[in-house]
């Protein structure tokens, strides 16, 4: 496990972090149409937080895109690097996931966030942004679909539907699995939108979330447990955290 600071520079305030999504917005890459689907490595990324400790656990899980066996694993445990502002959590989530993704001993291939990408009110979600700074092909398979509206697609798996801002198409609501709830599906970086529905649908063939996000889930929520008993081990009777003894 990867311990994490908070880096450098890292903005601190709404203006510093709106400024940013406002620099590296227009890095996004739309005119690429990704890897194929079922071809080569995807990699789910996901975060868990202890707020109390101030702890945010991040994990990296690549999957070989055809079997959907795991290939490698990776988790960095930081500090909560910004404070709760919706629209600016990536602030929050960025520096252990980018730490977890530098840990893994392979390239990643796709990456799939549990998020947003262009599906953002800024059109700048945590897909967007990780893909931007790292490179990498990233589409962000979200829970809700946050602000935007949508009809609801038909109830077979493979249906799908536009995600509306208005009469912008921001992303897909996409059903996963006959009958179930479905998910709001957006492009982050160097992936088309059919690209993004396609790999979301070869990632789901037995739930309604992702593999990727399902592993990676479990995978950061473990790590937070394992960080927050170290820390509470050393957090003496008056609050203060001791230091780990060194060998």
């Amino acid at each position: 496990m990867t311990t994490v600071g908070v880096p450098a520079g890292w903005p601190a305030t709404e203006e510093e972090a709106r400024a940013v999504q406002d620099e590296l917005r227009g890095l996004v890459v739309l005119d690429e149409p990704g890897p194929p689907p079922g071809e080569g490595r995807v990699t789910g990324v996901d975060v868990a937080y202890d707020d109390d400790l101030d702890l945010v656990a991040a994990a990296a899980v690549v999957l070989d895109a055809a079997t959907l066996e795991p290939v490698a694993e990776a988790t960095a445990v930081g500090r909560v690097s910004f404070p709760y502002v919706p629209g600016l959590l990536a602030f929050r989530e960025i520096p252990t996931v980018r730490a977890a993704l530098d840990a893994l001993p392979c390239p990643p291939g796709v990456v799939v966030c549990d998020g947003y990408g262009l599906a953002h009110p800024r059109r700048f979600g945590l897909a967007s942004h990780l893909g931007v700074l790292t490179g990498l092909p990233a589409i962000g398979v979200a829970k809700n679909p946050f602000t935007f509206t949508y009809a609801a697609p038909g109830p077979v798996r493979g249906s799908c539907a536009p995600l509306l801002a208005g009469a912008e198409e921001v992303g897909r609501a996409l059903r996963t699995q006959d009958g179930v709830k479905p998910v709001f599906v957006s492009v982050g970086h160097r992936m088309s939108l059919d690209g993004a529905v396609a790999h979301t649908l070869a990632l789901t063939p037995r739930y309604r979330l992702p593999e990727t996000t399902r592993r990676a889930d479990a995978l950061c929520r473990r790590a937070l447990r394992e960080a927050a008993q170290d820390v509470s081990g050393r957090r003496g009777q008056d609050g203060t955290i001791r230091q780990a003894p060194t060998s």
